[in-house]
């Protein structure tokens, strides 16, 4: 296990209480690099959204565990965020919640000529996504060979 994923799976670890605590459900946690500097993301959801006061509960929680623990060597960026509507289908939860609506799927190497594509979701398992096109057509997936997979947009 790398560095990320122990950081990312312990801060997991400790926030689930905390959101356990207001309703809140867990989208994700990242610890990524950005520019000079580093952030540690919780991507935070409940029922009818997240709000920014949503946000500072959790985060003001967490900060005082985060500083008691001190588990993270390099000087970070903590922040609590809504997962927004361009959010990715990371885990099984998304995927049930995802069933019957329309998908945007990017895929990393062309298929067919084309790299974007979309369609009503399906099926799905651990290895695949199904789904169907608008013209009937059903279209599966390797979900290794998925770069992005999210709801789609209609504007």
């Amino acid at each position: 296990m790398s560095k990320k994923q122990m950081y990312e799976a312990q801060t997991e670890e400790w926030i689930l209480p905390i959101l356990e605590k207001y309703n809140f459900e867990l989208i994700d946690v990242e610890y990524v690099k950005e520019g000079t500097s580093w952030y540690l993301r919780a991507y935070i959801d409940k029922e009818n959204g997240i709000t920014v006061d949503d946000c500072e509960m959790v985060a003001r929680d967490m900060n005082e565990v985060l500083d008691r623990e001190d588990y993270i060597e390099d000087s970070y960026i903590f922040e609590v965020s809504s997962p927004g509507l361009g959010r990715p289908l990371k885990k099984e939860k998304d995927y049930i919640r995802s069933m019957g609506k329309e998908l945007e799927i990017r895929t990393y190497r062309s298929i067919n000529g084309k790299k974007e594509f979309y369609g009503i979701l399906a099926e799905y398992d651990e290895k695949t996504v199904t789904i169907q096109t608008e013209n009937g057509e059903k279209l599966t997936f390797a979900k290794m060979d998925i770069a992005l997979i999210r709801l789609a947009f209609d504007f």
